[in-house]
């Protein structure tokens, strides 16, 4: 069974930093490309960042880009660093991957993992 899991979510002041990891498991994620969206209450999944493979790239969205960054800290993990955290921040962050990363920027990855809850206080 293919699993992607979440961790690291939690509750924080705004202007802080928090960092969440992802593994997978169930088959090789060695040559997929990874990825974290968000959804907050009310709102469209949104596309945070994404990495290759071999971490040789890296995409994010405008909303993080210069406080948020992507890791690939194993074939089966990435993590997503979240610095200068703020309340429009806040949502279900959700780790996902997908053999082809422009399926992952897309938006329509193959796995998806449960989701963590973050959320950012004044």
């Amino acid at each position: 069974q293919v699993q992607l899991e979440e961790s690291g979510g939690g509750l924080v002041q705004a202007g802080s930093s928090l960092r969440l990891s992802c593994a997978a498991s169930g088959r090789t994620f060695i040559y997929d490309s990874m990825a974290w969206f968000r959804q907050a209450p009310g709102q469209e999944r949104e596309f945070v960042a994404a990495i290759t493979w071999d971490g040789g790239r890296t995409f994010y969205g405008d909303s993080v880009k210069g406080r948020f960054t992507i890791s690939r800290d194993s074939a089966k993990t990435t993590s997503l660093q979240m610095n200068s955290l703020k309340p429009e921040d806040t949502a279900v962050y959700f780790c996902a991957a997908d053999p082809n990363i422009g399926v992952v920027v897309s938006g329509k990855p193959g796995y998806w993992g449960q989701g963590t809850q973050v959320t950012v206080f004044t």
